[in-house]
């Protein structure tokens, strides 16, 4: 299958690392993401749903009305027992709107400052989505889930967000020091994202037949 054979799906992030990311999980199963800025579209949507779940589709919906294409979405958050499971959907702006991830990870070993590591365990979650609107409206939501602690200080230079923070236990190094192969692998929207490629090779699958 050609790159022009593939199934074009519109991909509701404007993040770089996203991007790449999302890419990389997605790739091999007969579709062709389309960033907004490939689509010439300017998504700005705000995220203030109640759930990660309803931020992931209300980007998605947007993008697919304004694409005429299948559009994917996710949102993701770290969830720490000793903030009763904040920043949760605020994650990306923990620090305040407008804030860098560099600004959200200070905030969040500052608020866990003299805490015990029993205190610092958390999870990183993801709900991932796809929105298609022909033949049918559709909706499909899927979700990943992924377990550590948080260390006392940065460590490691892979990833973003909270990577140099978040410890895996079992490996007994942070998800920055890990690297991004073994991110692709095991991550909370490595999860996410294998369950929802399922739906989209099933869908990609649906347009070949129709061909």
């Amino acid at each position: 299958m050609s790159a022009d054979d593939r199934l074009p799906v519109a991909l509701a992030t404007n993040n770089p690392h996203k991007v790449g990311e999302i890419t990389g999980l997605l790739a091999g199963i007969g579709v062709r993401l389309l960033t907004p800025a490939e689509l010439g579209i300017r998504l700005e949507v705000a995220e203030d749903g109640a759930s990660y779940e309803a931020n992931a589709l209300k980007k998605a919906r947007v993008l697919a009305r304004l694409s005429g294409l299948p559009a994917i979405a996710d949102d993701s958050g770290l969830e720490v027992e000793a903030l009763d499971g904040g920043p949760g959907i605020h994650s990306s702006r923990f620090a305040g709107a407008g804030a860098d991830d560099a600004a959200n990870r200070r905030l969040l070993l500052e608020r866990l400052a003299g805490r015990d590591p029993e205190q610092r365990r958390g999870r990183i979650v993801c709900t991932a989505v796809l929105v298609t609107a022909a033949p049918e409206i559709r909706e499909v939501v899927c979700r990943g889930e992924w377990r550590g602690v948080i260390t006392e200080q940065e460590r490691g230079m892979s990833g973003f967000g909270y990577d140099p923070v978040f410890l895996i236990p079992d490996e007994g190094r942070t998800v920055a020091e890990l690297g991004e192969r073994y991110k692709q692998e095991h991550s909370h929207r490595a999860r996410a994202f294998r369950a929802l490629a399922e739906h989209l090779r099933a869908l990609a699958r649906g347009r070949e037949d129709l061909d």
